[in-house]
């Protein structure tokens, strides 16, 4: 699949019967260890006479791994057997950190979403008929929603799974079954999302039960809204978090004065449980796109002080996120697709890139310096180069997880939407 010469490649036959075992034991040896040429870094920005970035320096490199560490980055070694990534431009990996893989459309015919006359609770009614019909094949739909996102760069995501009782616990069975499929390949954290409300239907049993399984986060849903109570449900989110260590992750739609209530509660919470600091996200928090510049402050101090991230996906429309405020006040920023043409929205692509764009676009940054920052919101503000220009990523000691594009530097991948040459991850080419 990849595009360049893997001059590392090993044979098969390792695997046959007969193969010499303490060959095929020096042949294992090798496969954990990898080496890549003519690699492009960035190496710092150049200024013009105003001290103004005009441009990014970068420099062709020789690199190795082992078992998934990045151990050498040294001068360009052209003459030697390693992948030659032919001077295409190294980035840090995307990741995608608010994705549904359990319940999609994506491979079947074209179906445009309808219009929304009811709120989420006239979309939790539709879901709770097209479910059924949806988990039929979701485990195969799924795969090929990862093999998308890998094709975009993607080898990481965070997954919200359906948990409310029209399926029970086979969305989850599911997509395991996908993630089964995918090990060593695609990496994720899972989120227990009650799609139809904790207590609007009865899934607060569930929740208790799947908060005791292998997941990662404990989701919610708009808790005044669709559950009539900010308090009651988010209390049950946190004891839940708390009792079984995992972090928390809330959709939030709620723009009127619940909306920011919601979020001064969530603050509180994890301010009294400390433990959950840097563990707790809300996402979309379309709130914030309504308050004044004061009361915008205020609350991204909150936030910044919970260490509570935000996981937009930039919607485009009437709701503008004030992103660079969050930024600017020090508060986790993440994206992700959202959804891949669904019953709620047909426009995720699988392309993390392209937020990086998106938010480039709306907040009108088109310097070269400017434009290199965005790469943060796609990366999880992983950079190769600081403010300084002084180089960040790689490190020896890093992961070896990258993303190979061709572009000449990270500030043309987002104004360009570079196209995705290779997706390395623990060290293994997927794509």
């Amino acid at each position: 699949m990849n595009s360049f010469t893997d001059e590392n490649t090993i044979a098969q036959k390792s695997s046959r019967p007969g193969f010499n075992k303490n060959e095929r034991k020096e042949k294992d040896i090798k496969l954990n260890k990898q080496s890549w040429k003519n690699v492009r870094l960035e190496v710092g920005f150049e200024y013009d006479e105003e001290g103004e970035v005009c441009n990014t320096k970068t420099q062709l490199f020789y690199i190795e791994s082992e078992n998934g560490i990045i151990t050498k980055i040294e001068e360009n070694k052209p003459e030697v057997s390693a992948v030659d990534v032919m001077g295409k431009l190294m980035l840090p990996p995307f990741k995608d950190m608010h994705i549904h893989l359990d319940k999609t459309n994506y491979t079947e015919p074209w179906k445009a979403a309808k219009k929304r006359t009811g709120g989420v609770r006239e979309m939790i009614k539709l879901e709770q008929e097209n479910m059924p019909a949806i988990l039929g094949n979701s485990t195969f739909k799924a795969e090929k929603i990862i093999e998308l996102l890998q094709a975009h760069g993607v080898a990481f995501a965070r997954n919200h799974f359906n948990i409310e009782p029209t399926s029970g616990f086979k969305s989850l069975e599911n997509l395991n079954k996908a993630l089964e499929n995918k090990k060593g390949m695609f990496f994720t954290e899972t989120v227990a999302f009650p799609q139809h409300g904790i207590f609007y239907t009865p899934t607060a049993p569930l929740m208790k039960e799947v908060a005791q399984m292998d997941i990662d986060f404990i989701g919610g849903l708009d808790p005044y809204s669709l559950d009539g109570s900010i308090e009651k449900t988010m209390d049950f989110i946190f004891q839940l978090a708390l009792d079984y260590n995992k972090g928390v992750d809330i959709h939030l739609h709620d723009m009127d004065e619940f909306g920011i209530k919601t979020v001064e509660y969530i603050t509180q919470k994890v301010n009294e449980n400390p433990q959950l600091k840097g563990k707790t996200y809300i996402s979309h928090a379309y709130v914030l796109a309504n308050l004044n510049n004061s009361q915008l402050r205020d609350i991204s101090d909150k936030l910044a002080e919970a260490q509570v991230g935000i996981v937009s996906t930039l919607p485009l429309g009437s709701i503008r996120m004030p992103i660079p405020t969050l930024y600017e006040h020090k508060v986790k920023v993440r994206t992700g697709n959202d959804s891949i043409i669904d019953h709620w929205d047909t426009f995720g692509t699988g392309s993390i890139l392209q937020k990086a764009n998106l938010m480039a676009q709306m907040y009108g940054y088109r310097t070269e310096f400017e434009l290199s920052r965005c790469l943060r919101i796609a990366t999880t503000d992983v950079l190769p180069l600081n403010n300084k220009g002084e180089r960040a990523w790689p490190k020896i000691g890093d992961p070896a997880d990258w993303v190979v594009v061709d572009a000449s530097c990270s500030a043309e991948a987002v104004s360009r939407l570079s196209a995705v040459k290779s997706l390395v991850s623990k060290g293994k080419m997927l794509f």
